[in-house]
């Protein structure tokens, strides 16, 4: 990729030189409006300090960066899967960079710092979204990428990913052998890429209709799609809940309307953690080795970063622990 010059800068934004330099380095000599349409060129270019282009060319950083958002770290597996990408990482000398961010542009422009100072060797991008912008916007920074998500919403990006439509089999497969014929199943945003392929892997499975309830996992949310779900004419029996902390939300809110789990209704959660095992019931839960998982993409991303060619590859198989909830 052709290194973007403050000629080209200045020319996109009617500008001398001189101008943005001064623009460029936060120095006086600008007016606020020509500094913030100089910046914002920039910014579309991509535009690389000639410093960070000197080191494009030479050492390493020994830095693997990771953005996470604010609200994900509330959720233990999240924790696990950064203290296995780290496990990996520190036996090799690297460092993990961990930024958590509010929102998407706040993530965009943390890439864009990450390019511009070269701060690291390589990126790993959670959270995978269908047809996700980050992953463009990576390409267009040439700064080489991981996506710990499924490899069929990679784009060109390398991938280790979860068979989540496994995880999806060995839960109906459990649920229609206990009996259950209708199934609801309250999950995060439809454009999560997670909540896609595992929105198309229930979609084909074979013994139950699953009745889907997309929200943002908060507790209340998660109140409101159980009471949603139950009073539905077609009444599940069974409900599934993305994450542990929605699976405990929902625990307490079919205890508020005075239903017994899982004699009126059954639970199981997706995503297995310690949390599932100390409710009452104890928590079904289609998990994974999240800190073996984190580890499998801590490995991906040092050969990454150390010039070999990304692969898309399933790193784990979601597994179905019985507990008392179902």
């Amino acid at each position: 990729m052709a290194r973007v010059t403050i000629t080209e800068i200045a020319r996109r934004s009617g500008v001398s030189k001189g101008a943005v330099s001064y623009a460029l380095n936060g120095q006086p000599g600008v007016s606020a409006s020509t500094r913030a349409r100089v910046l914002k060129v920039a910014e579309e270019l991509n535009w690389v300090p000639n410093s960070a282009a000197r080191m494009l060319s030479g050492a390493r950083t020994d830095t693997i960066g990771l953005v996470l958002a604010r609200a994900a770290v509330r959720e233990p597996s999240v924790l696990e899967f950064v203290a296995g990408l780290e496990d990996v990482l520190a036996k090799r000398s690297q460092t993990l960079l961990l930024r958590l961010a509010s929102g998407a542009e706040e993530e965009a422009a943390g890439y864009r710092k990450w390019a511009s100072e070269r701060r690291v060797d390589a990126v790993i991008v959670v959270e995978v979204l269908v047809d996700d912008p980050r992953v463009a916007l990576l390409e267009s920074l040439d700064l080489p990428a991981l996506v710990a998500g499924d490899p069929g919403l990679s784009g060109g990006l390398a991938a280790v990913g979860v068979d989540d439509p496994a995880g999806v089999d060995a839960l109906v497969g459990h649920l229609v052998e206990r009996g259950h014929r209708t199934v609801g199943w309250v999950c995060g945003p439809a454009h999560l890429g997670r909540v896609h392929v595992r929105e198309l892997a229930f979609a084909a499975a074979d013994g139950v209709a699953v009745r889907q309830i997309a929200t943002d996992l908060s507790g209340e949310a998660v109140d409101s799609a159980t009471r949603e779900l139950l009073d539905s004419p077609e009444r599940p029996t069974a409900i599934v809940y993305d994450g542990g902390i929605a699976g405990v939300a929902g625990l307490s809110a079919l205890g508020r309307l005075g239903l017994a789990v899982p004699d009126d209704v059954a639970v199981v959660v997706w995503g297995d953690s310690a949390v599932c095992a100390v409710t009452d019931p104890p928590l079904t839960a289609v998990g994974c080795d999240v800190w073996a998982y984190g580890a499998a993409v801590g490995e991906a991303a040092l050969g990454l970063a150390g010039g070999r060619r990304g692969a898309a590859v399933m790193g784990a198989v979601p597994t179905l622990r019985l507990r008392g909830s179902s």
